[in-house]
């Protein structure tokens, strides 16, 4: 009982220091990041936002537990305030660091990839491992891996007592931005917007064949935006969500891939984007306001795929699911809630700081929540709001600060530099082949990471090669990011559609090649924007008009090819051939659009010379032929 007032009391502490940060005075950067980590890590080691499988919550754990949980906490909370109690002594120090500062600096190290280890798996960990030993065993390795070596105080000084590791830019977006969007989408959450995104949507797609599959997406996509991971969204929303697709007619593992294929674009759906935008803009120095609408016409794309996807699985399925939506409940009464995200975006385009806008956004969501007795919240939900905001940012807080490892060493070692030469080396500078290389690594080092910490590892090591071979710096990042959210549904590690398959109870590994197969335009329109920079809003309004209207052809196309129907059930050889005019349309230019749509017209004019026996409802639409499993 005792550990769990300390819990509530953390929390609020949490909440308290952020907004007073956010929108009374803030601290500089070696005061406001320890903190912030500190305040997260106590709430990790005490069970808060750990990992199933993995960490164990509280009351779980044994006495010998317990007992390393607490040293573990006192130990971070000392080494972050050493250094915040410290910062301006340790700004001016001239000379090597005293041994205290050192043992501060391993106590820290040892203590974070614990925590994260905790909270969000042994991915990051191995990652962050490696390049500390990387670190350590340069000069013994060959070719283009070789460096000097340092020595392990040299690489804990750099990683504990400079801006280029734990304290850098990652852990930076976590403290300023991050904690304040998550308490913002908690709030709305536990007030009803997830109820009164699931009702908007219906009213905008329930009347659609696919109607409870298309208003699961659109759902997911607001509250996706908002919450910065793929899982927490699958866990709630699709809660609501997979079981209204499962009585609609959809297979469970349809019903589960679709929830994981939405959840996951989620974080590429602007104005937040998961708070990705916000590490994005930081990492780049590009406006927030530029990130965020260049980030619109791709995600479009995306969730314009979806839907036509899953109109066309209703269609071969011959499903009409019109009007099969579960009622949520009047969406006047929750209406309001829509103002705070209003209030967020009127700041951000008036060029306020994200900081100074989610603070405002936190301060119109709480008043929001008393204007009507239905989103009224009472004092055990704001307890629960402030606990579930500060479990999800202690997942991001952890991986930021341990990706902030990794990207140290980097700097220390050169290695960033070194994996641009190498990419381009094995590419010949051939951009194609470097872009399939990027997105091959990009989606190899983001599986098992938060997006969050798979960005920063893939802005440090992956994005330098594309900006060397002239791609702007814009697209090169967003690319790198793209494809970091894709491994959320790419085998075999596809921890959203994993995620998914629970709440649905279907077969793991079924559910995610087919959200794979339903978010092939993730894996598509990366390569359109960075071939054709209109899809980022950069041209005039006439390259953009026919890069949206090519664009939207082209998903449609690579929908239809992978679900296998397209005004009617297509034979292998025309999704293959449905599916190249979308590749053919990725090169930008007119001839290029015209073959592609060349061939679209052929599939969908060509009449089949004899009547095919349709499948039964249900049955296989791709994914049970690549896994060569019967329906």
């Amino acid at each position: 009982m005792a550990v769990r007032y300390l819990i509530v009391t953390i929390a609020i502490l949490a909440a308290a220091f952020h907004m007073y940060t956010a929108g009374v005075e803030p601290f500089t950067a070696l005061v406001q990041r320890p903190v912030h980590l500190a305040l997260m890590a106590v709430l990790g080691f005490l069970g808060v936002g750990v990992m199933a499988g993995v960490g164990k919550y509280w009351d779980d754990q044994n006495g010998w537990e317990r007992a390393v949980s607490v040293v573990m906490a006192a130990g971070m909370t000392w080494a972050c305030f050493h250094l915040a109690l410290r910062h301006e002594a340790l700004v001016q120090q001239i000379g090597p660091p005293t041994s205290l500062d050192l043992v501060a600096g391993v106590v820290a190290i040892i203590t974070l990839l614990e925590l994260t280890r905790r909270t969000t798996g042994w991915g990051l960990i191995v990652i962050a491992m490696a390049a500390l030993a990387y670190a350590i065993v340069g000069p013994y390795l060959p070719g283009i891996l070789a460096h000097r070596g340092y020595s392990p105080s040299r690489i804990v000084e750099h990683l504990y007592l400079s801006m280029d590791g734990i304290w850098g830019i990652p852990l930076g977006v976590s403290a300023d931005f991050v904690y304040l969007f998550v308490l913002f989408g908690t709030i709305l959450e536990v007030a009803g917007g997830g109820l009164l995104f699931i009702g908007l949507a219906a009213r905008v797609a329930g009347r659609l064949r696919g109607g409870p599959a298309i208003t699961a997406s659109v759902a997911s996509a607001f509250m996706g935006s908002l919450s910065g991971s793929a899982v927490a969204n699958v866990v709630t929303t699709g809660t609501l969500t997979i079981p209204m697709m499962r009585r609609a007619g959809f297979k469970p593992h349809f019903a589960a891939a679709i929830e994981s294929a939405a959840s996951t674009a989620g974080q590429l759906m602007p104005p937040v984007m998961g708070a990705g935008a916000f590490i994005l803009a930081t990492w780049t120095n590009i406006p927030y306001l530029t990130v965020a609408v260049s980030a619109i016409v791709p995600a479009v794309l995306y969730y314009a795929a979806l839907v036509m996807a899953i109109q066309f699985r209703a269609a071969k399925m011959n499903l009409d699911a019109r009007g099969a939506v579960a009622d949520s409940g009047p969406v006047l009464p929750r209406i309001h809630l829509l103002l705070p995200i209003v209030v967020i975006v009127v700041f951000l385009a008036i060029g306020r700081s994200p900081m100074r806008a989610a603070f405002w956004g936190v301060v119109a969501g709480v008043l929001a929540t008393f204007l009507t007795p239905k989103t009224r919240m009472t004092l055990a939900q704001g307890k629960d709001a402030l606990i579930r905001g500060a479990s999800s940012t202690v997942q991001v807080a952890a991986a930021c600060a341990t990706a902030g490892l990794v990207v140290g060493v980097a700097s220390l070692t050169g290695i960033g530099l070194r994996m641009s030469d190498l990419i381009v080396t094995l590419s010949m500078g051939y951009l194609p082949l470097a872009l399939l290389l990027t997105a091959m690594g990009s989606i190899i080092l983001g599986m098992g990471l938060p997006t969050t910490a798979a960005y920063v590892v893939l802005a440090a090591l992956a994005a330098p090669a594309l900006t060397d071979l002239g791609v702007p710096l814009l697209a090169a990042h967003l690319f790198v990011f793209y494809f970091g959210c894709m491994s959320n549904v790419t085998p075999p590690v596809a921890l959203a559609a994993f995620a998914a398959s629970g709440v649905a109870g279907a077969e793991p590994m079924r559910t995610a090649v087919t959200a794979m197969l339903l978010a092939s335009a993730g894996f598509v329109v990366p390569f359109m924007f960075v071939y054709g920079p209109p899809l980022l809003l950069d041209g005039t309004i006439l390259e953009i008009t026919l890069a949206v209207i090519t664009g939207i052809i082209g998903v449609t196309a690579l929908a239809g090819g992978a679900m296998g129907y397209f005004t009617r059930e297509l034979p292998w050889w025309e999704r293959i051939l449905l599916s190249t005019s979308a590749f053919i349309m990725l090169y930008p230019g007119f001839p290029s659009d015209v073959l592609g749509l060349v061939v679209i017209l052929f599939v969908f004019y060509r009449k089949p010379r004899g009547t095919e026996t349709p499948e039964p409802a249900g049955t296989s639409d791709g994914e049970a032929q690549f896994l060569g499993t019967s329906p």
